[in-house]
This record gives C-alpha cells, structure tokens and sequence, in this order.
C-alpha cells in the first residue's frame, strides 16, 4: 500500500514539474493573451493527467472553471508582466521573464492543490474551492523560488553554452591563421614572396 502510494506521489510531481517547465516556456509567448491561453491548457493537461494517477474521472470543464478560479488573485500578480510586454522588443523579452516565473509558479500551485485532493480520495464532485484556494496560495511562493531557480539554472547553462562556442570559434580562428601563415612561408621559400611582403602579410593575420 505504502509503495504504491509513494509511486503514485513520485508519478505526480513528475508530472507537475513537467507542466510547470512547459508553462514557463510558454510564458514567453510576445503576445500578452496568447501566453495565458497556452498556459491555461498546459494547466488543464496537468489536472488530467493527476487525475489519471489516482483514477479520478476527469471534468474538463469543471477543471477549466477551478482553474480560472485558483489563478484569479495569480494573475494581479502576472497582469503588470504582461503589461510590460506590450513595450516593443525589449518590453516582449522582460515580460516574458518574469510572466514565465509567474506561470510556472502558478501551475506548480494548481499542481499540488490537486494533487493534495486526490491523495486524499476526493474527486470532482467533492471539490472545496476554498480549500484548494489556501493550497495553491500557500504553494505559489514555493513554485515561484522553483520556477527562478529553474530559470537561473537554464542562464547558467546557456552562459557556459556560450563560452564554450566562443572558445570552439577562437580554436577555429587560431588554426586558420596557421594554415595560412604556412603557405605564406611556402610561398615566401618558392620565391613567389618578398621578404617585406611576407612580413607584410604576417602582420595582417596576427593583428
């Protein structure tokens, strides 16, 4: 009982931090609506597949409904991101950070509500709204240091990417300069340079 319970429990943080990435990636949509379209689907995928783990009947538009509900005082706090992104370019890309924060900690809330309700037998037809609001109120601050940590982890890879690019492109700069300083030097010995010349080119491809 104890083992199946813990596979259950391992099966739907799994699957809530999954649907927490996916939502932080789509937070990042330029278009302020659209973004929280994507995220609101994300969000209903997870509370189908919870539901599919401790086999409740799922309720498509009983889940959308909670989660218009639950997300309601998560979105003043995402509403001045998406305002940001209505600044051209740059604004896109600041309110794409922190709206995609807010996602993942607001599906990460959502995700552990439900996950709370059914580990403890209840169902669609049981649901305590006011209950599941003081879960996902208590669980966005927690989702929010994971989605920034998340966020944080993913620019530290990405830096290290970029270093590791800058130093394969300087390697290729390096030998392509000796190539050529090799036939410079052959063509310098076959007499095809002068010795000026040959210092002349020399200096050109090392500056």
């Amino acid at each position: 009982m104890e083992e199946i319970k813990e596979i259950k429990n391992n099966s739907c943080e799994l699957v809530i931090k999954n649907h927490m990435i996916w939502s932080m990636g789509a937070g990042f949509i330029p278009i302020p609506l659209l973004d929280f379209a994507a995220v609101s689907y994300i969000q209903l995928d997870m509370i189908k597949q919870l539901a599919k783990i401790h086999e409740v009947d799922f309720k498509e538009s009983e889940g959308k409904a909670i989660i218009t509900s639950l997300t309601s005082a998560g979105l003043a706090k995402a509403g001045a991101a998406r305002a940001v992104k209505f600044i051209p370019v740059i604004g896109s890309y600041l309110g794409g950070v922190a709206t995609a924060v807010l996602s993942g900690a607001s599906t990460y809330a959502i995700g552990q509500a439900f996950k709370r309700h059914f580990e403890t037998g209840g169902t669609f037809l049981d649901i305590d709204l006011n209950s599941l609001k003081k879960i996902y109120m208590d669980k966005f601050e927690k989702g929010k240091e994971i989605a920034e940590d998340f966020s944080n982890e993913q620019k530290e890879k990405e830096h290290i990417i970029e270093e590791v690019e800058k130093k394969r492109e300087k390697i290729h700069t390096t030998d392509e300069i000796i190539s050529k300083l090799k036939e410079l030097g052959e063509l310098k010995e076959n007499g095809i340079l002068t010795d000026e010349e040959f210092a002349e080119m020399k200096a050109k491809l090392l500056k």
